[in-house]
């Protein structure tokens, strides 16, 4: 049986032909070093290890990270050398480890794991476009999960994210990580050692899409589970789609805020001073690799 790791579903035998994402069996990172602009209690004061994978399962017409997620830029890992990896970042005093953007990778990050786990929260980054039975395969080992809901309508969802079906999997995706780590548990300087924390980005002129998932968080996640509304949309990739050739207003960010504070949701809010280019990180750069 071919790939079955993703939603996609595409079945390609990755040892000799490129699966939907455009690569092989090989791991391909575009940047690992420390990252000190996630969440309180992903980043702390000192920062989290972020290995940033190459390759995406989605399309999104805004990317901020094309670079590696459309265009795969990056090197090529061996299980052996990732696990190094973990060690140094664990030996740099990391507060966390972050696998971002691993799915289509999922079996070799594990070989690495076998080799090194690190003794740090391990913290899974991703698009939540994800497969539920593809990430019973990381139950146990993950601690942290972290990941987006990004589109509600499957218009949007096939417009932006070239995903129709986005809203069907990353629900049923959260649902399944939420099953995995129970309500969020937090250790020393507030770090999450246990639990899921949800991103949602704001997008410019698709606030009513915002408020819904909001809405659908509330209802439907274990009550608790923390919420980032980020305010970062800057427009990227040469994007087409009409309308989101802009950044979002602030009565459009004060809107879904508003909802937010409504629906009594928990967690962080990203401000406007975040919606700069300078913090996207460098890839596939000397500087990348610690």
């Amino acid at each position: 049986m071919g790939c079955m790791l993703c939603p996609r579903h595409c079945g390609a035998e990755r040892e000799t032909r490129p699966g939907f994402c455009g690569l092989g069996r090989d791991m391909v990172i575009g940047r690992i070093a420390p990252h000190l602009w996630e969440e309180p209690p992903i980043s702390g004061s000192r920062g989290t290890g972020a290995v940033f994978f190459s390759g995406c399962t989605l399309r999104c017409v805004y990317c901020q990270n094309a670079e590696i997620s459309h265009r795969n830029a990056g090197r090529i890992y061996s299980p052996r050398e990732l696990a190094d990896a973990f060690r140094r970042l664990e030996a740099m005093g990391m507060q966390s480890i972050s696998l971002i953007t691993g799915t289509p990778f999922i079996p070799r990050i594990l070989e690495a794991l076998e080799i090194y786990r690190p003794r740090l929260p391990l913290v899974w980054n991703s698009s939540g476009y994800e497969a539920p039975e593809a990430l019973r395969l990381l139950d146990g080992v993950i601690d942290v999960y972290l990941p987006d809901l990004k589109h509600y309508s499957p218009r949007m969802g096939k417009r932006c994210a070239g995903a129709p079906d986005y809203f069907q999997q990353a629900s049923a995706a959260i649902r399944e990580m939420c099953r995995q780590t129970g309500r969020p548990l937090y250790g020393p300087e507030g770090i999450m050692t246990r639990g899921t924390l949800v991103r949602h980005l704001i997008l410019p002129g698709l606030t009513g899409e915002s408020m819904k998932l909001l809405t659908w968080i509330r209802d439907t996640l274990p009550e608790g589970t923390p919420v980032s509304l980020m305010h970062q949309y800057v427009p990227m990739n040469g994007v087409s789609v009409p309308g989101l050739d802009r950044k979002v207003t602030r009565q459009e960010y004060q809107r879904v805020l508003e909802h937010m504070i409504a629906l009594d949701l928990p967690g962080f809010l990203q401000e406007e001073a975040a919606a700069r280019e300078d913090f996207i990180p460098a890839f596939n750069e000397e500087e990348s690799f610690i």
